[in-house]
Formats: C-alpha cells, structure tokens, sequence
C-alpha cells in the first residue's frame, strides 16, 4: 500500500501553524482551524512486500470492485466511468448511495422513489459484466422487470456477492435514460501498459 504525502500551500512552520489553532477545553470545546488548501506532492511506494496470483497484497480484506458507466457521455465524448471498490454482501442501492453513485437520476427526491422497497423499479441498472457475483433475481424484480432485458436489475433487491467475494463489475446506470452506445473490452493484466 502507499502512502500519500500532503503538503499545505505556503509551507508555514509548526509553530506558525500551530498558533492557528485554538482548542480550550474551559470554553465548551471550541475548535478554530485555519482554512488552507493542500495538494498532494508526491506518493511513496509502500513495503515491498509478497503480491497474491490475483494482484492483490496478502493482507487486503476481500472487496468487489466497480466501475459504475453513467448514461451522459462526457464533452469529448467517451464515458463518464467511476470507479469504486466494497465489500461483498450489501444490497447494490447502498454501494451506490454510499460511493455517491447516480442511481434514482429525476427520481433522486424524498417521495419520488420507494427507498429500497423495490416497488417503484426507479432503481434500474444494467449489469454488463459481473452477474455471476450477484444473487439470484427476487420475485419483486422478476415483476417489475418482465418486460425487460435480462441483464437489467433492481439495484435495491440486487445483492453483491458474500462479505468473502472478490471479482468486478460493470454496471450501467440508469438504462433507460441512456443516450449512447458503447462497447466494453476487458484488458488482461498482460495488456495493460
């Protein structure tokens, strides 16, 4: 793992900086900090230790990674891909809520969405690779989506694999709004640059 060196604007001494900060425990715990922006100077790789056949380090807990394709394409006209990585065994909605992923798109709005019920199939999203890691469709879904392709899912009925699972996927966000058409080429680690 690497570590990641922060750097604030300016290069203030300790002691200049640290004249910045007021904390009294008299007062109520009243915390003032000084506003600076900082940047990233630099990485540093981290040990050198062991990597797994899969290329994750030994001690990396298990996680299923994302990458999230939203349906604008951007200015010059690829894509808009987020990537993102969690743990297995939690319901596709909260993936998507909690990495602030688009999901409900016009229907994101407190009453406009039955907040996981999975009675309103505002929740769409199409799973392009991946579907051997999620469960098995429920009867809600197979209502709501009976009149859709079978790679379509409700991301509130949709679980992600087991708290164990490893692998990736490839989701489509909301597909019914989608304005394009793309391909996706997986890349073998042997390819990559």
């Amino acid at each position: 793992m690497a570590t990641l060196h922060l750097t604030i604007h300016g290069l203030a001494t300790t002691s200049s900086v640290s004249s910045k900060f007021n904390f009294s425990r008299n007062s109520g715990t009243v915390l003032n900090f000084s506003r600076r922006k900082i940047r990233a100077v630099s990485t540093v790789p981290g040990s050198e230790s062991a990597v797994t056949e899969e290329g994750k380090e030994p001690n990396e807990p298990p996680a299923v990674d994302f990458a999230f394709v939203h349906s604008v394409l951007l200015p010059d006209g690829t894509p808009d891909v987020h990537f993102r990585k969690a743990c297995g065994g939690q319901k596709l909605r909260d993936v998507m809520l909690d990495n602030n992923i688009e999901l409900y798109g016009p229907y994101g709005r407190p009453l406009l969405n039955c907040a996981g019920g999975g009675t309103c199939g505002t929740c769409m999203v199409e799973v392009v690779e991946g579907k051997e890691l999620l469960s098995p469709r429920t009867d809600k879904e197979k209502e709501k989506l009976k009149r859709k392709p079978k790679n379509w899912r409700l991301a509130c009925q949709t679980t992600v694999g087991k708290p164990d699972s490893r692998g990736m996927l490839v989701i489509q966000q909301l597909p019914e709004w989608k304005a394009h058409e793309w391909t996706y080429e997986k890349v073998s680690p042997s390819e990559e640059p």
